[in-house]
């Protein structure tokens, strides 16, 4: 009898168990998050923008590239925008485009 009632109980907790860790597995890590951090990056050569979304969604963003600074859309994931020395920083200025 006991074991009847046990059961389920056992077999509950191996599922969550298992569906736990089949969700931890599916999450992106630290070191890809820091490789493509979201927004403005460079690397010592070059320097990109990484738009994080979903929604498929195109956005405009502003560069400042030591002159005046100019206006770009980008799509989802990351996108180069120039060589490091040449840029400055990036931002997301509000907009679709």
């Amino acid at each position: 009898m006991r074991i009847r009632r046990s059961l389920p109980v056992v077999l509950g907790a191996a599922t969550l168990l298992l569906g736990l860790s089949a969700t931890a597995s599916a999450a992106p890590s630290p070191v890809d998050s820091a490789r493509n951090p979201c927004g403005f990056f460079e690397t010592s050569s070059d320097a990109y923008y990484n738009h994080c979304t979903s929604d498929g969604s195109h956005i405009l963003i502003e560069i400042d590239d030591w002159g005046p600074n100019t206006v770009q859309c980008v799509g989802p994931g990351t996108t180069w925008i120039g060589e490091a020395g040449d840029v400055d920083g990036a931002w997301y200025i509000g907009r679709t485009c």
